[in-house]
């Protein structure tokens, strides 16, 4: 099983999240240019925004 996680440290909080637009099914979600929040009812991790995310800050972590 994986398990999306937001490493915040990574993310530069300055601009709207690209990730957010390329999840599939709605799990993220940004308030402002806070890091993006993962709304795990929702998340599948398909790893779509993992993979599209050019800092790394968001992860799928194998469990």
């Amino acid at each position: 099983m994986k398990t999306l996680t937001i490493k915040k440290e990574n993310c530069p909080q300055t601009h709207s999240c690209p990730s957010v637009k390329v999840c599939p099914v709605g799990a993220l979600s940004q308030v402002a240019f806070n890091a993006p929040e993962i709304d795990y009812t929702k998340c599948i991790a398909c790893g779509k925004c993992s993979n599209f995310c050019p800092k790394k800050a968001l992860i799928l972590i194998q469990q």
